[in-house]
């Protein structure tokens, strides 16, 4: 008898075969005192060294296989296997007189746990990768088999959870879709399964082991797996695996298309990128350029302040991979949910409405300018954005340039060549939106920050689940304070993008295209269903609704392109 279950979907797309139950080892770790702590810190360290080694092994595996994109993964849990702290919490706990697994246990949780306490999903969700490396480490002391978990047919993965390494050990041939009880939509396993385009559901609470072996479809569209389906639904959803098929071969052929409506409107279609681990990403679907860099990646892997030098490197390689398209970096934005035991900041009751981003750079000017420093000498090598967020007010732009023009004046004195760069700012507080006329006087370009911007708008936080039912990202205030900075952009000659969640949104993309957008930067699987969208869009049709003409004002000087060079390299994750 057919049964249906709802999760939450990581990627769409049917998925139809045999369930198999994946179920790793769950060990006993006997928690009496040893009493040769040699032996053990011999064993833990023969373990660290051989996991590290298979991390290593995927990173390759991972490279040559061209996805590039999730090799950075294995990197970055390789070099956490070297990290001082971590490994003198276990050494701390075995000299206590503890075997070297109950040290793994402790010393790895308690990491995790530190991961799992922060409010930013992106690093909530790094928990899950601590505790593959703990779970790896344990194989290896316990000698444990891990290769006759996924079975020898092909098959409907089904589990409690996936770490990483085990996801990307799974024999691809055998894998139709994965579906797990736990998960989170920022997870490492959700980013492989993305990258893979596995259908894939995460969150699903009623799986039980009488599902193994049972025939079953994954219906990625609705969230959702049939167990022993109708005649009728294998129909259907063949019907519609078949048509995505087809479709993907579609999407491939947008590559090197313009992205251009049917009636001539040209917009920039650009990647959200959260270090240089996401570059194949962003040349793989063809992306325009980079929107929204987020510059955090190099201050979160970081014990210490990153010197001059340590980002003026991460800046380079990302401008060289990717010149000449436009890459947009953001300057510093920790506070509120992204926190750094380094900078010392105080703890707040409302942090989102707090000390943060340009707040900090503007107060910690010294700081400030070792980003600025480390920017402006990048951009001799690519075609550099420099976008400053969080901005609330005409004087808080105006102090950002100044700073910047300092740093130039003292680089060009000590004998630095200065490409040319273009100056920008977020638009993600209603306070910028309405002063937009005043905001786009002194820069080149807008990027609507639309999460924030909703959230600050509609005075929702965007973390909260149980705010999820009033939360409404179409509400016509927050369009209204769109629709009006894209006009006062214009109006100035300042172009004006989107960089939000909403910049994907079908529901919107005709309406911002009415309105006028310059630019839309999206996550880089989103790069090609967007062109294909906007290609079939005719604006014509709605010319009587479209937006005034922007105001013919003397233009601002464009970024001078750079030539292509090599790619960059991939950020670590953890510090």
């Amino acid at each position: 008898m057919q049964r249906v279950f709802k999760g939450i979907k990581i990627v769409n797309g049917i998925a139809i075969g045999k369930i198999k139950l994946y179920k790793p080892a769950v060990y006993e770790i006997n928690e009496e005192l040893v009493s040769d702590i040699a032996a053990e810190l011999e064993k833990f360290e023969a373990a660290r060294l051989k996991v590290q080694e298979d991390q290593n092994a995927l990173y390759e595996k991972e490279m040559a296989a061209g996805h590039k994109d999730t090799a950075g993964i294995f990197e970055a849990h390789a070099m956490m296997l070297d990290d001082e702290d971590l490994i003198d919490a276990c050494k701390e706990v075995m000299a206590e007189g503890h075997s070297a697994e109950y040290a793994v246990r402790e010393s790895f949780d308690a990491a995790a746990e530190m991961f799992s306490n922060m409010e930013d999903e992106y690093f909530k969700a790094r928990s899950a990768d601590v505790i593959d490396l703990k779970n790896s480490m344990l194989d290896i002391l316990f000698e444990a088999d891990t290769e006759s978990l996924q079975g020898t047919e092909p098959a409907i993965l089904v589990a409690e959870d996936l770490a990483p390494s085990e996801t990307v050990k799974l024999d691809k041939s055998l894998l139709l879709g994965l579906v797990t009880r736990l998960g989170s939509s920022n997870s490492h396993t959700a980013i492989l399964a993305r990258s893979m385009n596995w259908p894939t559901l995460i969150q699903c609470p009623d799986i039980s082991d009488d599902w193994d072996g049972k025939f079953a479809i994954l219906d990625g569209y609705n969230s959702c797996i049939y167990i022993e389906p109708e005649q009728s639904v294998i129909d259907e959803l063949s019907a519609k695996q078949q048509a995505d098929i087809e479709k993907e071969a579609k999407l491939q052929e947008l590559k090197g298309q313009p992205t251009v409506t049917k009636d001539g409107k040209k917009v920039r279609l650009y990647a959200n990128i959260g270090g240089p681990k996401d570059i194949h990403a962003v040349i793989e679907n063809d992306a325009e350029g980079v929107g929204l860099f987020r510059s955090e990646f190099v201050y979160l892997n970081s014990k210490t302040d990153p010197s001059e030098d340590v980002q003026f490197d991460a800046y380079k390689k990302v401008l060289e991979a990717l010149a000449p398209r436009l890459v947009v970096i953001r300057t510093c934005d920790i506070g509120a949910d992204k926190t750094i035991d380094y900078m010392d900041l105080d703890k707040e009751e409302n942090p989102a409405l707090g000390f943060r981003a340009v707040r900090i750079c503007l107060t910690r000017k010294d700081f400030f300018k070792r980003q600025l420093r480390a920017l402006l000498r990048a951009s001799a090598y690519g075609n550099l954005g420099i976008m400053f967020p969080m901005i609330i007010s005409l004087w808080e732009v105006q102090e950002c340039k100044k700073i910047l023009e300092e740093c130039k004046k003292e680089l060009e004195a000590e004998g630095f060549t200065i490409g040319k760069y273009e100056i920008g700012i977020m638009i993600e507080t209603p306070a910028a939106a309405l002063c937009a006329d005043e905001l786009a006087e002194e820069v080149d370009f807008f990027s609507l920050g639309t999460n924030d911007l909703t959230q600050y708008t509609c005075a929702i936080d965007r973390q909260s689940a149980n705010l999820e039912r009033f939360a409404n990202t179409h509400h016509p205030a927050l369009l209204r304070l769109i629709k009006e900075t894209i006009e006062a952009g214009h109006r100035h000659n300042t172009w004006v993008g989107i960089c939000g969640e909403l910049g994907a949104d079908p529901e919107l993309n005709e309406k911002f295209l009415e309105w006028g957008i310059d630019e839309l930067s999206v996550n880089p699987k989103s790069i090609l269903p967007l062109r294909g969208r906007i290609r079939n869009t005719d604006l014509s049709k709605n010319k009587k609704t479209e937006s005034p003409a922007p105001q013919a004002v003397e233009a601002k000087p464009e970024a001078k392109p750079a030539e292509e060079k090599p790619k960059g390299f991939f950020g670590r994750l953890f510090g």
